[in-house]
This record gives C-alpha cells, sequence and structure tokens, in this order.
C-alpha cells in the first residue's frame, strides 16, 4: 500500500484574540476561527496505532493558541506565523494548508466573516 496523499486537520478552531488595524480591534478583541490542515505522511501511525508516530492535535492546537495570543494588525501575519510555527516544530511536514477567519469584521456590511487563506509547502532546501 502506497499512500498518495495525508494530512490530520483542526476544523473550527474558535478563539478570541486582538487582531486589526483599528484600535478598538486591538482594545476589545474579537471571534476568530482557524482552520488548519497539515499534509505528512501518516503510514506508520497508520501502521503502530500509537500517538508518537503522528502529529498531536492538542499539540497543534495549543501552538495555534500560543500565535494567536500574539495581536497583529494583519491576519496575513498572524496566519503566516502559525504556518511557519507548525513547519517549525515537525520538519517532516510536507505542506500548511490555513484558513483564519475574522468572525465580525469591522465594515458597513453583513457577512459571517473575513479572512485570510494560505496554502504552504515545505522546502526543505531552504536554509
Amino acid at each position: 500500500m502506497k499512500t498518495v496523499r495525508s494530512s490530520i486537520f483542526i476544523r473550527d478552531l474558535r478563539l478570541y484574540a486582538y487582531h486589526g488595524v483599528m484600535p478598538q480591534e486591538r482594545t476589545v478583541g474579537g471571534w476568530f476561527i482557524v482552520c488548519l490542515r497539515v499534509h505528512y505522511n501518516i503510514m506508520e501511525a497508520m501502521k503502530t496505532d500509537d500517538v508518537v508516530d503522528t502529529l498531536n492535535y492538542a499539540d497543534l492546537c495549543e501552538l495555534i493558541r500560543v500565535e494567536m495570543e500574539q495581536p497583529s494588525n494583519l491576519l496575513e501575519h498572524v496566519a503566516g506565523r502559525i504556518a511557519q510555527a507548525v513547519l517549525h516544530r515537525y520538519p517532516a511536514v510536507e505542506a500548511v494548508d490555513l484558513t483564519l477567519t475574522k468572525e465580525n469584521p469591522p465594515m458597513d456590511v453583513n457577512c459571517s466573516g473575513a479572512g485570510v487563506e494560505l496554502h504552504l509547502i515545505n522546502d526543505k532546501t531552504e536554509c
């Protein structure tokens, strides 16, 4: 058996944070939703049924929480920090897909959120 593609994911992790360019956003804060998909080879975990052979969901959630606690002006900056932290902590990761949504952006429109989405490939040739 050969794995073509495999990943683990965190769907709709909802966190309160203080990101935005408006002073009110940095003072009052708001709700954000993070969706993370981490691509890596899960074959060993499929064989062993041992948590040491996989990426731990709880560790990923904690990593996201720590990065979300650091206020930033731009969601792009926060998303980039989260993705970089995943790649740094787990060198075997092949790619990271991340969506970061601000639930109630301070705009005069009715929408369920606005945010950023990124896909990073772990180019292991970079230093």
